[in-house]
């Protein structure tokens, strides 16, 4: 049986239903895809790639994600069985895009657009979504070392030390960025350079402990949102899942620590 539907590609086209089923499974990866890598939890992504593809007429869909990849089979007696694998890689989080797919989820599954539709919408929010200007991230980098530093008890100079190397980590993050360094790496290298400057600015009396200037710094490196979505995924009964964001997420927060403490270790000798 063919069917009558416009294709990703804007071309009007007829297809067998096991290629409507491979498009809409597609566009469905597609979503999960984005979703996976601005921060959703597993069992978020699982439960949307399923209605997207329950909406376009899978009779029944077995979805199976994890913090790395998403695996995806849909079944009708019409096309028999449709499967599809999506490696994840980069994540970004965003929480306004992923308040977005979540809206595009819940339209496809109330209206059933086009394929075309769909194809459009994400690629607009692909590329429309919107960036903070670099000075305001600047800014914010160094307000939140600053504030974290006179948290835990630092004094004025201990935090305006603190703000300063939140600058500088900032602008670290976007050469590593920009070089493609593996996250762990950069990590290391963000965190000895920060431990380094607080020791360096306690050694010209512009600050009384180190340990403060740098907890300040180290706030801004904490893995938040690995551990959240660890803590999701034990709830939801997504173990696998849970598992491995938890060991990033140790193992980040482990490399960090060791990054600030080696320069205090340095400075020691």
């Amino acid at each position: 049986m063919s069917r009558f539907y416009l294709s990703h590609h804007g071309s009007e086209q007829y297809f067998t239903d096991a290629d409507y089923a491979r498009e809409f499974l597609f566009i469905a990866l597609s979503i999960g895809e984005e979703m996976l890598i601005s921060g959703a939890e597993v069992s978020r992504v699982e439960d949307s790639v399923r209605r997207i593809c329950t909406a376009y007429g899978g009779e029944r869909v077995d979805v199976f994600a994890v913090a790395t990849a998403i695996f995806a089979s849909v079944h009708s007696r019409e096309y028999g069985t449709v499967t599809q694998i999506r490696r994840i890689t980069a994540p970004r989080y965003d929480l306004f895009r992923l308040s977005r797919l979540n809206a595009l989820s819940r339209r496809i599954c109330s209206e059933k657009p086009s394929f075309e539709d769909v194809e459009n919408e994400l690629e607009e929010i692909r590329i429309n979504t919107p960036v903070y200007p670099p000075e305001r991230i600047f800014f914010m980098y160094a307000l939140i070392s600053f504030s974290f530093t006179l948290f835990f008890g630092g004094n004025l100079q201990d935090a305006l030390a603190s703000a300063v190397i939140g600058l500088f980590l900032r602008g670290m993050d976007y050469v590593s960025r920009h070089l493609q360094l593996p996250p762990y790496i950069a990590a290391v290298l963000w965190s000895f350079a920060g431990g380094c400057l607080a020791q360096y600015f306690v050694s010209k009396n512009f600050g009384d402990s180190a340990d403060l200037i740098s907890i300040g710094n180290v706030m801004l490196l904490i893995p938040g949102m690995l551990l959240t979505n660890s803590i999701r995924d034990i709830f939801s009964g997504d173990t696998l899942s849970a598992l491995m964001n938890f060991c990033n997420a140790f193992l980040l927060a482990s490399l960090i620590a060791f990054g600030f403490a080696l320069p205090n270790f340095i400075w020691g000798m």
